[in-house]
């Protein structure tokens, strides 16, 4: 398991990291799924935790996270979709996360939770909903580890994209600089994940656009190829 400074190095060594959601992947035979994942080699696995109360619907939780955490050297991003992250933190560290997400519409005053994270030597991250306004995390930003912008509303699988989160991202980027890893989770595929790119975003969370396709580490490859042509054509147009 990657300490907080390694993990942060894997990552932006890794640049543009394509997560795939696990929430997409077929649970009913989770062990051949994992099988493939490690075979594309992805750089970090996006755990959907969803307690049916800050969200409406029931995911999946520590003894699922735990369970997988046997099967797999990949780094997980365990996103705690859920009211009172606190409470539970304790169990997602057990559980064996690298990096540890949770909204800012749940914990309005987030530095102490922040500095739990980090403290026990894990990548700390703080999510925003399409609807929060950036201004709203601006204070926190430089406690943050990551940020992650949520281009869907969080909860249901197969949305449409929301293009107008993509100035947050670009408003964190200025705010922030280099330091912050910026992640973006909903509606991440071919038509939309250059945009994202371009705008300043490291890390795209990927559910259809990978679970989908026959073959994981050729739809890594090619989200990959699309982000990186995205990001460098911004900066030479910059």
């Amino acid at each position: 398991m990657l300490k907080r400074e390694a993990m942060l190095k894997h990552l932006r060594k890794t640049i543009p990291v394509i997560a795939p959601s696990m929430l997409k992947c077929d649970f009913g035979d989770l062990r051949q799924e994992v099988e493939l994942l490690n075979q594309a080699q992805f750089p970090l696995l996006h755990l959907d935790v969803m307690d049916g109360h800050f969200v409406p619907n029931l995911s999946y939780g520590p003894m699922v996270i735990r369970s997988l955490r046997k099967q797999t050297d990949t780094p997980f991003d365990a996103h705690l979709m859920i009211s009172v992250p606190a409470r539970y933190l304790p169990d997602y560290l057990d559980a064996g996360c690298e990096a540890i997400t949770f909204h800012l519409e749940a914990v309005p005053d987030p530095a102490d939770l922040l500095a739990n994270i980090r403290g026990n030597d894990v990548v700390a991250g703080l999510a925003i909903n399409p609807e929060t306004p950036i201004e709203a995390a601006e204070p926190w930003l430089d406690q943050c580890d990551l940020l992650l912008v949520m281009s869907v509303n969080p909860g249901f699988g197969g949305q449409a994209f929301m293009p107008q989160v993509l100035s947050k991202v670009r408003r964190a980027r200025e705010l922030a600089g280099e330091r912050l890893i910026i992640s973006m989770d909903g509606g991440i595929g071919e038509q939309t994940i250059a945009d994202c790119s371009a705008a300043g975003t490291d890390l795209f969370v990927a559910g259809s656009s990978v679970f989908d396709e026959s073959d994981y580490g050729q739809a890594e490859r090619k989200l990959v190829e699309l982000a990186s042509d995205a990001r460098n054509l911004a900066e030479e147009s910059a």
